[in-house]
């Protein structure tokens, strides 16, 4: 495989930005960073609900930004959104690919270093970001983007795509956080959920952000250490 850092076929279409975007002239996001797990899960929902979703996305044009495995969850939404016509760059660390991981025929492939630059780099070129069922990797690449969502470092809608109610713990653990104090309701709504790929983008492409936390329009019992 060529160790370049970026390689392969001709990318996305081009686009315009509008508050900080890129959108296609009629107005939708163009690419979505998609964070999954390296595996499939024991039951076969799973799979068939990230296909679901990466037709929708090719189908309707939307760019695919992932960690550029060719394993797992991983692996089908890259493969099922290139079978339908659709674009996807992956991000991935040149250890992964030593390990012979890389998924061998997407759009573009960028090598990185670190996870760290893996995930800066997905976040760069990226207009929104969707979770689908994974284990920590995928959590932990949610939460990341979710605060910096609420600090205010990017300005881009954040979703969980709740197939089979892989989710709803976590969703259960967010309202909790709410009820008890941690979290402010409006972040808590600003986090787009649903189980459906094509009201998922609905959502996505209507979506407004949350006033920054430590605003001045948002009042807090919390005292940040000088």
């Amino acid at each position: 495989m060529d160790r370049s850092h970026r390689h392969g076929r001709t990318g996305v279409s081009t686009c315009t930005v509008v508050n900080g975007l890129r959108v296609s002239r009629s107005g939708r996001i163009m690419q979505i960073a998609i964070f999954t797990g390296s595996a499939s899960g024991h039951s076969p929902v799973f799979a068939e609900g990230v296909a679901t979703l990466a037709r929708t996305l090719a189908e309707q044009g939307i760019g695919i930004v992932y960690g550029g495995g060719n394993v797992g969850l991983m692996g089908i939404i890259a493969t099922e959104a290139l079978s339908h016509g659709g674009a996807v760059i992956g991000v991935i660390p040149g250890s992964l690919v030593d390990r012979e991981l890389a998924h061998p025929d997407l759009t573009r492939l960028e090598i990185v270093e670190t996870m760290h630059e893996r995930k800066a780099r997905m976040a760069e070129l990226s207009d929104a970001f969707i979770a689908l069922p994974g284990g920590t990797g995928t959590l932990e690449e949610f939460f990341e983007v979710w605060t910096w969502q609420q600090l205010g470092i990017h300005n881009k809608p954040v979703a969980l795509y709740n197939v089979d109610g892989f989710w709803d713990p976590l969703i259960a653990m967010i309202y909790a956080s709410v009820d008890a104090g941690f979290l402010r309701g409006v972040y808590r709504d600003a986090l787009i959920i649903s189980d459906n790929a094509q009201d998922l983008l609905n959502q996505l492409s209507i979506w407004k952000p949350a006033p920054q936390k430590w605003h001045a329009e948002i009042s807090t019992d919390v005292v940040p250490l000088p």
